[in-house]
Parts: C-alpha cells; sequence; structure tokens
C-alpha cells in the first residue's frame, strides 16, 4: 500500500502546456486511493478542460473565487480547500505563478489557497530552459524552498518552443515517486521495528471449546496501520480476529493461545525498536485438554485451570534497548493497579482503559485511555475513535523516545 493511500491531494495547475499531464497525474492519484481535489488558473484551462479533471478526480474544479454565472452561486473558500489538504502539488508552476507564490501575491484562487495551505507544498516547474535559469526565476524557486516548500526538478528534453534543454516538468510517474519517497524519509518512524500483539487469545478446553474474551483487536489492529503510516516496520502478531489489515509495512502473524502467541513475541522482540502489546492474552488456561469432544453427561463440569506465561514480564526482563509499552484494561481501583503492573513488568509506559467508562474496553469503535510513563507521569484523554487513540498512543511514545 502506498503511503499516499487516503491522503488528500490537492493539485494546483497553472497556464503551461504541461498541463496536459495532469490527467495522467489525477489518475496515478487515485489509482494510489488517494482522493484528489484540482484547482486551476483561468488561463491553465487553455490547456486542459475542467471537464476532464473533475470527471477523473470524481470532484468539481474550481478555478475562480465564485461562479460569475450564477449570482446565487457560494464561494470557493480558498482556506477550507488549504485546511482540506494532507499535500498540495503545484504542477505545472509556471514562472509567473511562482513569482507571486515567492512574492505574496494574491490575485487569483490558486494563490490565496496556497497562502492558506497549512500542508506540505510540492512545486513540479515547467516552462522554457531560458525561463527556468534566469536568476529572477532561480532566486524565486530558492525563496520557496526556504520557506519550507519541495520543489520537484524540472527535467531536460524537447521542449514546447522547439528547444531542447532543462525546464520539462517532470513526469507524472516521477513527480508522484517522488513525493512518495519525500514522505517516506520524513517520517517520524521511518527505519524502526515495531512489534505489536492484538486481539484475544483462545485456550482450548477440547477440540470444540475454549477460555477466551471479548477482545476485537480493533485497538491493535489501528496501533498496527497508524504505525506503518508513519514508517514503521509492523510485526502483527495478533490472536483470533475478524480485523483486516492491508499495508505493505505490516507483516502479520496469526496465532491462537496464549503460548503461541508468546513464542511469536519472543522470536521477533529481539530484533525491534519499539514492543507495544495491547492484545488481551488469557490469564489461565485448562490444565489438561480433553482430547475428545466433552460430553454433556453431568449436571456441572469442572476444570482446573493454570496460569499462562506472562508474555509482558517476561519481555521485561528481556529489555535491552527496547521501548516496551503495555496495556492495562482495569474494571477498579485502576490507576493503582496500572502503575504497579507497569513497574512489576518492567514497563517504559503502560495504557490503561477502564470498563467504567462507557464507550471504552472490548468490541468498542471507541476508547478511554491514560497514558502513563515509567516516571508515573499521566496524561488522560478523552473517548476518541480507537484509531485517533491509536494516534495518541503513537505520538506520546514518540514524545518519549525523541525526549
Amino acid at each position: 500500500m502506498s503511503v499516499l493511500s487516503g491522503k488528500k491531494i490537492l493539485i494546483a495547475i497553472t497556464a503551461g502546456i504541461a498541463a496536459y499531464k495532469t490527467a495522467s497525474l489525477v489518475r496515478l492519484f487515485i489509482k494510489l486511493d488517494a482522493e484528489v481535489k484540482i484547482i486551476m488558473t483561468p488561463a491553465s484551462k487553455d490547456f486542459i478542460t475542467p471537464l476532464t479533471l473533475s470527471t477523473l478526480s470524481k470532484n468539481p474544479v474550481h478555478s475562480t473565487f465564485y461562479d460569475t454565472k450564477d449570482e446565487n452561486e457560494l464561494w470557493n473558500n480558498h482556506v477550507e480547500l488549504g485546511l482540506w489538504a494532507d499535500y498540495m502539488l503545484v504542477a505545472p508552476a509556471s514562472a509567473n505563478t511562482l513569482s507571486k507564490m515567492a512574492n505574496g501575491t494574491c490575485d487569483n484562487l490558486l494563490l490565496a489557497t496556497y497562502l492558506s495551505a497549512k500542508c506540505p507544498v510540492y512545486l513540479a516547474p515547467a516552462m522554457d530552459l531560458d525561463m527556468y535559469i534566469h536568476p529572477s526565476t532561480k532566486e524565486n524557486l530558492e525563496k520557496l524552498h526556504a520557506f519550507g516548500n519541495v520543489v520537484i526538478p524540472a527535467t531536460s528534453g524537447e521542449l514546447a518552443s522547439g528547444l531542447v534543454g532543462e525546464g520539462r516538468m517532470a513526469e507524472p510517474e516521477d513527480i508522484v515517486s517522488f513525493i512518495e519517497n519525500d514522505i517516506l524519509l520524513k517520517l517520524p518512524l521511518k527505519g524502526k521495528k515495531i512489534l505489536l500483539t492484538a486481539g484475544p487469545t483462545f485456550e482450548a478446553i477440547d477440540p470444540v471449546r475454549f477460555i477466551g474474551n471479548h477482545s476485537s483487536g480493533k485497538m491493535g489492529f489501528a496501533i498496527a496501520k497508524v504505525a506503518a503510516n508513519l514508517g514503521a516496520e509492523v510485526y502483527l502478531i495478533s490472536g483470533p480476529s475478524h480485523q483486516q489489515i492491508t499495508h505493505s509495512l505490516v507483516h502479520r502473524i496469526d496465532v491462537v493461545s496464549a503460548e503461541e502467541m508468546s513464542n511469536a513475541a519472543h522470536q521477533y522482540y529481539t530484533d525491534v525498536d519499539i514492543a507495544i502489546l495491547s492484545a488481551a492474552v488469557a490469564d489461565f488456561r485448562p490444565k489438561k485438554i480433553a482430547i475428545q469432544k466433552i460430553k454433556k453427561k453431568v449436571s456441572a463440569l469442572e476444570i482446573e485451570l493454570m496460569p499462562t506465561k506472562d508474555i509482558l514480564a517476561s519481555l521485561g526482563k528481556m529489555k535491552k534497548h527496547q521501548f516496551l509499552v503495555g496495556f492495562a484494561l482495569e474494571t477498579n481501583n485502576e490507576l493503582e493497579n496500572a502503575k504497579r503492573k507497569l513497574k512489576r513488568k518492567n514497563l517504559d509506559a503502560i495504557v490503561l482503559n477502564s470498563l467504567q467508562d462507557n464507550g471504552a474496553g472490548f468490541a468498542t469503535d471507541t476508547n478511554k485511555i491514560t497514558f502513563i510513563d515509567k516516571d508515573l507521569n499521566e496524561k488522560s484523554f478523552d473517548l476518541k475513535s480507537k484509531v485517533e487513540v491509536a494516534k495518541d498512543i503513537i505520538n506520546e511514545i514518540l514524545n518519549k523516545i525523541n525526549a
């Protein structure tokens, strides 16, 4: 899965013959499962039609602040467009628009949106070779780079003037690849390996029955996706769960019992930088597992239980360079129990959630947590979706390992 999957891409098109390539750009972003919106300078419509681009992007294309043919038309909110985008791409970026961007000129919707954008902005210059090497263009590109914009270098080739040289806009495939690589290099977890456990474990009673719990794995899978989207290579050890995840950086290892989860966790633990154990591991398992299905012959059945391996405590004893995070699902004396678990198992942090909080716990789409570090500093969060909670957890871990 591309790092651009699910991202919101705002393509800004200026007047230049290279504008015809933006149709291919839109298709490439859509194929990567990105959402695309487009703004154009009025003059750029001489090179490619809004109809083509709106059909490909499945979104309206804007070029003016309002529709002059419809006096009841609402204005196109440049602030809203600028805040909507995860990434903005100006392609082609003409010499004229680059000059205006560098000097804060704001005389069309595209420029107003650029000045309102809070996201990373990529520039793909396109112009004739003499314009591209002109000192004023070089100065404008240097100034825009200093502002934090990312310039995608123009390439050499045959230009619209008939001349051959530098100034040709990079090809759509190369632009997309450049942006993907640039994002990956800047991701805070790039090069990090994370071990993550998720879901329940099932402890067999006989070939049919088991001891388990209500964990769905939603929280662990959300953390895996967030971590992978930030560049981490994730080893996701999952107990029985209906949750699905598709990401090139997530390696899913399916297990059933606490014993299997323990073996897998110990196998990967020595090579990871961060370990997050969010699984709801069964604390006990039957001492003896019946080979055949137990028949219902009596009104009562006694099953002798024995403790399962304490995966978290074992990893805490082995810990060297790893940042180890545990989870505590409590029903009473929540903070005290979580802090004792944090110290007893030699953790760097623990994530507490309570079944006393509505919307928290198993099988829900939301959660409410308190993040506690090894110095017993507490940070509580409001009830949020598990995806947002996953972001909070990863951000707290990043704050700790980068402190």
